[in-house]
């Protein structure tokens, strides 16, 4: 069950309560009406001290399809930051006026103390170079959708695999899946970090290091690009020195098998050429698309609201309750049927079930 709990690592969800996850966000993607009242009444608080485009409108957009409101902050030098709030206290005030706390914090670690001092549940929406375990769950859920599957995989990973944390995230949370082998493809200053080098050798993850995107394309089932992040270097000539070191282009991908896919998790600055955007196998505005999905499935686990077990919904419809007794035809209540699906309503008053033929 998550039900109030914290997502800090993409290891804090075991495999069967992804699956739990995929399977809802098939059912949102699917049938996105029945969940539109689903968080009607919760409040998301979005802290991100960094910036961000493409996470923080994903939770937004998340939170507003499911009914809900979002409040918080996009610059930390709007917020009792810039007077020397810590991070607990910040979460302790937050947790007394929402029901969930989405934080981007550019210190590694920033969520988890969040979390200790929070009364309600902290997703971590990338703590430095350290975790983005919703990117993963993104990442994931790409995979699957494309797949059907998320083992037997070949998985190359290219660019800055140093300080990418949604590399490390995925690394660990692939781990789990059998079958599952890495390409590793970053210039000598960008490789692995040895805290995950150590992971994978303990796990038994099968691993390649090389340095080239050509040396691995043509057996890779996935093609993860990341950019190099200016943000995460402390020397800019560094920087300058290796930002363009990969571009996967038109020439590089007739290389690749028909159904290998390319996944970012965006921005990208160089690392793509405009023109592989138009290949079929390019998925990585798709996987954005995906990533709503699954934070919506997450936030309605992690709140544990909406169209649960049976599948329902509160709906005002058109149809009214048949059940002569029902308190509806002796108040004023509004007629609220629960549309449980196959044409079937049932009252929310009473529980009287009927069938409507289209």
């Amino acid at each position: 069950m998550l039900k109030n709990r914290s997502v800090i690592d993409s290891m804090d969800l075991s495999v069967e309560e992804i699956d739990e996850l995929f399977t809802l966000a098939d059912d949102i993607k699917s049938r996105p009406n029945l969940y539109v009242n689903a968080c009607e009444g919760k409040l998301m608080g979005t802290l991100f001290y960094e910036p961000s485009t493409r996470t923080r409108l994903s939770f937004a957009s998340a939170m507003n399809r499911l009914g809900g409101r979002v409040v918080g902050f996009s610059d930390p030098s709007s917020s009792s930051v810039t007077k020397g709030e810590s991070v607990a206290d910040t979460a302790r005030m937050v947790s007394a006026y929402c029901d969930i706390i989405v934080m981007r914090h550019p210190y590694e670690g920033a969520p988890r103390v969040a979390s200790l001092y929070s009364e309600i549940p902290v997703i971590n929406a990338g703590d430095g170079g350290h975790n983005h375990p919703t990117q993963t769950l993104t990442d994931l859920y790409t995979i699957h959708s494309v797949f059907g599957r998320t083992s037997h995989l070949k998985i190359a990973v290219c660019g800055d695999l140093k300080y990418g944390r949604t590399v490390h995230s995925l690394i660990k949370a692939m781990s789990r899946y059998e079958g599952t082998e890495f390409f590793l493809i970053s210039p000598e200053e960008l490789r692995i970090p040895y805290y995950l080098r150590q992971f994978m050798e303990e796990h038994n993850v099968k691993f390649t290091e090389v340095d080239t995107i050509e040396a691995v394309i043509a057996q890779a089932d996935v093609l993860y690009m990341t950019r190099i992040q200016r943000e995460r270097f402390f020397d800019d000539s560094e920087y300058e020195r290796l930002k363009d070191v990969y571009v996967l282009d038109n020439e590089k991908m007739k290389a690749a098998k028909e159904d290998m896919i390319v996944m970012h998790p965006l921005p990208r600055v160089n690392e793509i050429d405009r023109e592989v955007d138009y290949d079929p196998r390019a998925r990585y505005f798709k996987q954005a698309r995906y990533g709503m999905f699954i934070r919506m499935a997450l936030i309605l686990k992690l709140l544990e609201v909406g169209y649960q077990e049976n599948h329902t919904r509160l709906t005002p419809t058109k149809y009214h309750c048949k059940n002569t007794r029902c308190i509806t035809h002796f108040e004023k209540e509004p007629q609220q049927m629960l549309d449980m699906g196959g044409h079937h309503y049932k009252c929310l008053y009473c529980d009287y079930t009927v069938r409507i033929d289209e």
